[in-house]
């Protein structure tokens, strides 16, 4: 189902290279508290607009908001949903997602002919600075993969520990006596579970239970933006100096020193498996540790990731059709955005707020940052896959891998015709709905390729 595009994008939410949308799944008194506060908010909102008292429903928007979203503009936009969908009925349910920067309440709402999900997008100042109406989502797990056979594996709980950071992971192992060789994997942006859910999709527990199944070890684990989210967020001056080895870099190589003294784990073949922004940090974390066996580079980004971000919300937009007046201007601004990213200085003053959802610290660290260039450096086999239908990470990235490294030996390329940015299979037009409404699975191909290309090395 496709909404009317003036009903598309009301606010604007920055998608970051692997969907920065998160479900909350354990949350602490505080963030009880917050969420608790925030769907009153929300609830608010819908009411305010179902009553049409449209001056009320703009009471908690952001100062952003407040200029686009005028009660004139609600007014308008109420009575072509329910002339689109027929007359609002009621609110039935509500969730929460949540990202390093903004917090996402979905409300139920039945219409005559239509369930639909108000999204409802908070800042962490608790104002509203977004809202749309989405096709409704009905959050369920999805289902273990066809692929994969329980009685073979089995699941044990793990600490993985930087320092200050314990992050809570799970190691699928193989039954049987071992040793194994194992696989670390290494999320996408955005403070993703071990799973990497996104939606009703779960593609790192597809590629655990999968690779188990086939008798290779498997250890996925919580990010630390997702662990410490609350923490960061509080706490500026530490948020202010992450950069993407705090986010990223440092854990996994703390993972692989982790599988290393696990019991039925080879130490010798202990190989690495980044996906988006992970598949980008492929050649840092070898850096890091040059007794990793190997690398695979799932989906990697080769380019900055400003101009990636730009280029999908580019692409987001374009869904619409002819771009709205409002879309221009979000674009002209997520662009002005861009700029400020390419002008931040190695020395001296920098903005002291977020652009783009990362303090200054975080853009410099990757300004010099050229992955393909520093996998060149990567002494150890490499595995490249990337899926055709990807609008996040695009061919164009896969092909910047394979310019950068074709003709080793030891670097091996595959290109999956249908599988969008998390190797699930799919046909034609490719958008957001397809991994948030979607139930899928990591292709089997893909699977059986790991497989193939992990048994070569032995």
């Amino acid at each position: 189902m496709q909404l009317k595009s003036t009903l598309l994008f009301l606010g604007f939410v920055f998608i970051f290279v692997s969907f920065q949308i998160q479900a909350v799944n354990q949350i602490n008194t505080h963030e009880k508290k917050q969420t608790e506060e925030i769907t009153k908010r929300a609830i608010e909102l819908i009411t305010n607009l179902a009553k049409e008292e449209f001056e009320a429903a703009t009471r908690d928007f952001d100062e952003t908001m407040k200029k686009v979203a005028t009660p004139d503009f609600l007014k308008k936009i109420w009575v072509e949903l329910q002339n689109q969908f027929g007359i609002f009925k009621e609110m039935v349910g509500s969730r929460i997602e949540t990202s390093a920067t903004y917090n996402f309440v979905f409300i139920a709402c039945q219409f005559e002919k239509e369930l639909l999900d108000a999204r409802i997008v908070f800042n962490k100042s608790g104002e509203i600075a977004g809202l749309n109406f989405v096709p409704h989502l009905e959050v369920k797990e999805s289902p273990p993969p066809p692929y994969a056979d329980p009685e073979l594996f089995e699941e044990m709980e793990v600490e993985i520990k930087t320092g200050e950071w314990n992050l809570p992971g799970t190691l699928t192992r193989p039954k049987g006596d071992g040793p194994f060789p194992a696989l670390v994997l290494v999320h996408g942006s955005g403070p993703h579970d071990r799973d990497e859910t996104i939606g009703p999709n779960k593609p790192f527990r597809d590629l655990a239970w999968g690779l188990a199944s086939k008798g290779i070890a498997v250890l996925r684990y919580e990010k630390r933006t997702k662990v410490y989210g609350p923490k960061l967020a509080q706490e500026k001056k530490l948020a202010s100096s992450l950069t993407v080895n705090e986010e990223t870099v440092d854990d996994a190589v703390s993972a692989v020193a982790l599988l290393r003294t696990l019991d039925k784990i080879d130490p010798q073949k202990i190989f690495v498996l980044g996906h988006s922004l992970g598949g980008m940090m492929i050649p840092r974390i070898a850096s890091r540790d040059p007794k990793i066996a190997g690398f695979i580079i799932m989906a990697g980004l080769t380019r900055p990731i400003e101009e990636a971000i730009l280029q999908q919300t580019t692409y987001i937009f374009s869904l619409q059709g002819t771009l709205t007046q409002e879309a221009q201007k979000r674009l002209k601004e997520l662009e002005e955005a861009v700029i400020k990213i390419k002008s931040l200085k190695e020395k001296g003053d920098n903005p002291e707020e977020p652009i783009l959802g990362a303090y200054p610290a975080y853009w410099l660290d990757l300004r010099h940052y050229n992955p393909v260039e520093e996998a060149k450096k990567i002494d150890r086999p490499l595995l490249i896959m990337q899926g055709k239908r990807d609008y996040q990470v695009t061919e164009k990235d896969f092909e910047n891998w394979k310019k950068a490294l074709e003709g080793r030996k030891d670097v091996t390329f595959k290109l999956y015709p249908t599988c969008n940015h998390l190797f699930i299979e799919g046909q034609g037009l490719i958008t957001p709905n397809e991994y948030l409404y979607t139930s899928g699975h990591v292709s089997e191909e893909v699977i059986k390729d790991i497989v193939i290309w992990l048994r070569s090395l032995r």
